[in-house]
């Protein structure tokens, strides 16, 4: 008899998503069915896993807090009771996903346990306080692994299937070589200099390594492509600000390789299995062992350092940028 189980994610950020993305599919494999996936709107999961054969249906909650919080719950308790869930999986320590299953009445409810979560759960294989100090990989391997699933694979794949996608960006599909990078950031401290950008593309355009750079970023930070093309005063830049997830998605698969910050962007182009560099000099690394990401990073830095300043990302010179990444290709 089969059986129905959902997975809850609450993180909003995208790369935060595909890093569970593993986990996703080996809940899956252990139970031998597709599961539905309740996550955020802002982590734009109907586009960006709509063609993973482990997931069924993609369900948007906000998980607000304040006044909104219970109205939340309500919207939880709704998909689960159209859906009869057998169980609900939930990836992280919020509460709200668990009440909902427990008022419910949803026979299996497992999550973490950290936290005032417990007392929600049906299982009691608990994380402990230790655990959740570790990155988001090794708590999902951790929390997995007590809850007796197998991991086959823990580096995050997609498969997206981008012909759905060229009628409304036709104009990105030029011919000849293209590169992508990844000029934002969700946090500003994380982004490489604007003119380490165009002085890298100089130094790749000297070695014909592409006809075209596709610029990507979030339309709030538009202005970060605009910069980037009025230092370079060349014509190869594609702006691709004003673009949405399609768009981007169309960009990185049709790329040679991709040069970016630490952002969604770098983990989606790395689980599409594109080449990708990640340029990380203010932020920890230890996320990324489980990732295809090439990290290029200072020479001595510690595997854990952090530092909340985007000047710190000026160690990452364009030179040496360009000859680690030469190296790799």
């Amino acid at each position: 008899m089969s059986k129905k189980i959902c997975i809850v994610y609450t993180h909003h950020k995208l790369g935060d998503l595909i890093w569970q993305l593993p986990y996703i599919k080996a809940i899956s494999d252990h139970h031998h069915e597709k599961i539905d996936l309740i996550v955020r709107k802002k982590t734009q999961a109907q586009n960006i896993f709509a063609d993973i054969k482990h997931i069924n249906k993609i369900f948007y909650n906000d998980f607000r807090k304040g006044i909104n919080y219970w109205i939340d719950v309500f919207k939880l308790m709704g998909i689960y009771f159209r859906n009869k869930y057998d169980y609900v999986y939930i990836l992280d320590k919020v509460n709200k996903p668990a009440i909902a299953a427990k008022f419910i009445g949803v026979k299996n409810i497992i999550g973490p346990g950290i936290g005032n979560q417990k007392k929600w759960l049906t299982s009691k294989n608990f994380l402990t306080d230790e655990d959740w100090k570790k990155t988001y990989s090794e708590q999902s391997q951790k929390f997995l692994k007590i809850n007796s699933i197998q991991i086959n694979n823990p580096y995050p794949e997609i498969e997206i299937k981008t012909s759905r996608f060229n009628d409304e960006n036709s104009d990105l599909l030029i011919k000849g070589k293209k590169i992508a990078f990844g000029i934002d950031s969700f946090e500003d401290y994380k982004m490489w200099y604007e003119e380490d950008f165009v002085e890298l593309a100089n130094l790749f355009y000297e070695k014909k390594l592409f006809d075209y750079v596709y610029l990507i970023c979030g339309p709030e930070k538009s202005y970060l492509a605009d910069k980037i093309i009025n230092l370079s005063k060349k014509n190869f830049f594609i702006n691709c600000s004003k673009k949405d997830l399609t768009g981007v998605i169309l960009a990185l698969k049709n790329s040679e390789f991709f040069v970016g910050n630490n952002s969604g962007p770098l983990n989606l182009a790395a689980a599409l299995n594109i080449n990708s560099f990640g340029l990380i000099a203010n932020d920890p690394i230890g996320e990324l062992k489980f990732s295809k990401i090439k990290i290029l990073r200072p020479a001595n830095l510690p595997d854990n350092y952090r530092l909340r300043d985007r000047i710190g990302m000026k160690k990452l010179k364009p030179k040496d940028v360009f000859e680690m990444i030469v190296k790799n290709l």
